[in-house]
Protein backbone atom coordinates (compact mmCIF):
# COMPACT_ATOMS: atom_id res chain seq x y z
CA UNK A 1 0.00 0.00 0.00
CA UNK A 2 1.42 3.37 -0.82
CA UNK A 3 0.66 7.17 0.53
CA UNK A 4 1.81 9.98 -1.80
CA UNK A 5 1.01 14.05 -1.24
CA UNK A 6 2.36 16.78 -2.76
CA UNK A 7 3.19 19.95 -1.04
CA UNK A 8 3.13 22.83 -2.29
CA UNK A 9 4.76 25.98 -0.80
CA UNK A 10 2.54 29.12 -0.90
CA UNK A 11 2.97 32.82 0.55
CA UNK A 12 0.55 31.55 3.28
CA UNK A 13 2.32 28.11 3.99
CA UNK A 14 2.16 24.88 2.57
CA UNK A 15 -0.82 23.69 0.54
CA UNK A 16 -1.53 19.80 0.43
CA UNK A 17 -3.13 17.63 -2.06
CA UNK A 18 -3.08 13.82 -2.60
CA UNK A 19 -1.25 12.41 -5.28
CA UNK A 20 -3.06 9.85 -7.50
CA UNK A 21 -0.55 6.99 -8.18
CA UNK A 22 -2.34 5.44 -10.93
CA UNK A 23 -1.77 7.99 -13.12
CA UNK A 24 1.82 8.34 -12.83
CA UNK A 25 3.49 5.45 -15.06
CA UNK A 26 6.69 7.21 -15.28
CA UNK A 27 9.40 9.43 -13.06
CA UNK A 28 8.59 12.26 -15.25
CA UNK A 29 5.07 12.45 -15.04
CA UNK A 30 5.35 12.64 -11.07
CA UNK A 31 7.63 15.29 -11.63
CA UNK A 32 4.79 17.05 -14.60
CA UNK A 33 1.95 16.55 -11.42
CA UNK A 34 4.91 18.28 -9.13
CA UNK A 35 5.18 21.32 -11.49
CA UNK A 36 1.18 22.05 -11.76
CA UNK A 37 0.45 21.90 -8.33
CA UNK A 38 3.77 24.59 -7.84
CA UNK A 39 2.03 27.84 -6.71
CA UNK A 40 4.44 30.95 -8.76
CA UNK A 41 6.95 28.31 -9.40
CA UNK A 42 7.62 27.89 -5.88
CA UNK A 43 8.57 24.68 -4.28
CA UNK A 44 6.73 21.66 -4.40
CA UNK A 45 7.92 18.34 -2.34
CA UNK A 46 6.78 15.05 -3.53
CA UNK A 47 6.13 12.24 -0.63
CA UNK A 48 5.72 8.61 -1.37
CA UNK A 49 5.74 5.92 1.16
CA UNK A 50 5.27 2.13 0.99
CA UNK A 51 4.06 1.78 4.55
CA UNK A 52 7.05 1.29 6.63
CA UNK A 53 9.01 -0.11 3.92
CA UNK A 54 10.64 3.00 2.68
CA UNK A 55 9.66 6.23 1.89
CA UNK A 56 10.70 8.91 -0.89
CA UNK A 57 11.28 12.40 -1.28
CA UNK A 58 11.25 14.29 -4.34
CA UNK A 59 11.70 17.98 -4.27
CA UNK A 60 10.88 20.49 -7.77
CA UNK A 61 12.02 23.93 -7.53
CA UNK A 62 10.37 25.87 -11.12
CA UNK A 63 12.01 24.64 -13.29
CA UNK A 64 15.25 23.25 -11.66
CA UNK A 65 16.63 19.89 -12.15
CA UNK A 66 14.64 18.23 -9.22
CA UNK A 67 16.39 16.53 -6.07
CA UNK A 68 15.71 12.91 -4.55
CA UNK A 69 15.93 10.80 -1.52
CA UNK A 70 15.05 7.32 -1.27
CA UNK A 71 15.48 6.09 2.57
CA UNK A 72 16.01 2.17 1.53
CA UNK A 73 17.15 2.14 -1.89
CA UNK A 74 16.79 -2.07 -1.70
CA UNK A 75 13.60 -1.81 -0.68
CA UNK A 76 12.48 0.73 -3.32
CA UNK A 77 13.91 -0.30 -5.73
CA UNK A 78 11.47 -3.62 -5.62
CA UNK A 79 8.72 -1.30 -5.85
CA UNK A 80 7.20 0.14 -9.35
CA UNK A 81 7.56 3.55 -7.48
CA UNK A 82 10.69 3.15 -5.60
CA UNK A 83 12.17 1.98 -8.70
CA UNK A 84 11.50 4.54 -10.89
CA UNK A 85 13.54 6.99 -8.28
CA UNK A 86 16.32 4.32 -7.34
CA UNK A 87 16.90 3.78 -11.08
CA UNK A 88 17.00 7.64 -11.51
CA UNK A 89 19.23 7.70 -8.57
CA UNK A 90 21.75 5.06 -10.07
CA UNK A 91 21.55 6.39 -13.25
CA UNK A 92 19.84 4.01 -15.51
CA UNK A 93 18.75 5.56 -17.94
CA UNK A 94 15.66 4.85 -20.45
CA UNK A 95 17.21 6.72 -22.82
CA UNK A 96 20.04 3.78 -23.18
CA UNK A 97 17.79 1.05 -23.82
CA UNK A 98 15.90 3.18 -25.89
CA UNK A 99 19.12 3.76 -28.49
CA UNK A 100 19.96 -0.44 -27.77
CA UNK A 101 16.56 -1.45 -29.23
CA UNK A 102 17.95 1.41 -32.74
CA UNK A 103 20.53 -1.53 -33.73
CA UNK A 104 22.88 1.16 -34.01
CA UNK A 105 26.27 -1.23 -34.57
CA UNK A 106 27.97 0.84 -36.99
CA UNK A 107 27.08 -0.83 -39.67
CA UNK A 108 25.19 -0.64 -42.67
CA UNK A 109 21.99 -2.09 -43.63
CA UNK A 110 22.95 -5.37 -45.45
CA UNK A 111 26.44 -5.11 -44.00
CA UNK A 112 27.37 -8.61 -41.78
CA UNK A 113 27.57 -7.43 -37.95
CA UNK A 114 31.80 -8.39 -37.60
CA UNK A 115 31.52 -7.60 -33.92
CA UNK A 116 31.29 -10.79 -31.75
CA UNK A 117 29.33 -10.68 -28.57
CA UNK A 118 30.87 -12.13 -25.51
CA UNK A 119 29.29 -14.76 -23.63
CA UNK A 120 30.03 -16.04 -20.02
CA UNK A 121 29.01 -19.62 -19.42
CA UNK A 122 28.29 -18.92 -15.99
CA UNK A 123 26.00 -16.18 -16.62
CA UNK A 124 22.61 -16.34 -15.63
CA UNK A 125 21.92 -13.27 -16.73
CA UNK A 126 21.22 -11.36 -13.01
CA UNK A 127 22.02 -7.65 -13.67
CA UNK A 128 22.99 -7.04 -10.57
CA UNK A 129 25.95 -9.48 -10.92
CA UNK A 130 26.84 -8.13 -14.31
CA UNK A 131 29.86 -6.43 -14.98
CA UNK A 132 29.05 -2.19 -14.93
CA UNK A 133 25.33 -2.99 -13.22
CA UNK A 134 25.59 -0.92 -10.02
CA UNK A 135 24.14 -2.91 -6.76
CA UNK A 136 21.66 -1.20 -5.14
CA UNK A 137 22.32 -0.05 -1.98
CA UNK A 138 20.15 -1.40 1.33
CA UNK A 139 20.42 2.22 2.79
CA UNK A 140 19.43 5.69 1.89
CA UNK A 141 20.24 7.12 -1.47
CA UNK A 142 20.13 10.30 -3.28
CA UNK A 143 20.42 14.25 -1.66
CA UNK A 144 19.77 13.64 2.04
CA UNK A 145 19.93 17.71 2.03
CA UNK A 146 17.44 17.91 -0.17
CA UNK A 147 14.96 19.71 2.64
CA UNK A 148 18.17 21.37 4.99
CA UNK A 149 16.64 25.14 3.96
CA UNK A 150 12.99 23.79 5.08
CA UNK A 151 13.71 22.59 7.98
CA UNK A 152 14.46 19.14 7.79
CA UNK A 153 18.05 18.36 8.53
CA UNK A 154 20.16 15.83 6.77
CA UNK A 155 20.96 14.70 9.80
CA UNK A 156 16.83 14.16 10.71
CA UNK A 157 16.31 13.00 7.22
CA UNK A 158 18.77 10.44 7.32
CA UNK A 159 17.60 8.41 10.64
CA UNK A 160 13.70 8.63 9.85
CA UNK A 161 11.78 5.87 10.04
CA UNK A 162 7.89 4.47 10.64
CA UNK A 163 5.96 7.31 10.44
CA UNK A 164 8.28 9.36 8.85
CA UNK A 165 6.08 11.43 6.58
CA UNK A 166 4.37 12.45 9.13
CA UNK A 167 7.88 13.99 11.20
CA UNK A 168 8.75 15.60 7.99
CA UNK A 169 5.48 17.77 7.67
CA UNK A 170 6.14 18.41 11.28
CA UNK A 171 9.02 20.17 10.85
CA UNK A 172 7.94 21.97 7.68
CA UNK A 173 5.14 22.49 9.86
CA UNK A 174 2.50 21.09 7.11
CA UNK A 175 1.16 18.38 9.64
CA UNK A 176 -2.32 19.91 9.05
CA UNK A 177 -2.44 19.89 5.48
CA UNK A 178 -0.77 16.63 4.98
CA UNK A 179 -3.15 14.63 7.53
CA UNK A 180 -6.26 16.51 5.64
CA UNK A 181 -4.78 14.49 2.35
CA UNK A 182 -4.04 11.17 4.50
Amino acid sequence: MYFAALLARTEDGWEASDMELDDVESLSDLIDLARAAAVDDDTVVALIEQEDAWFGVVRVDGEEDPRYFVSNASAASRSSYGSMLTDELLGSDEEDDELDELDLDGTEDGEEDTIAAFTDADDDGDEEDSPGAEPVPAGPLGDPRLLDDLGVSHKQLMTLDGDALSEIADSLGATEVLEAVR
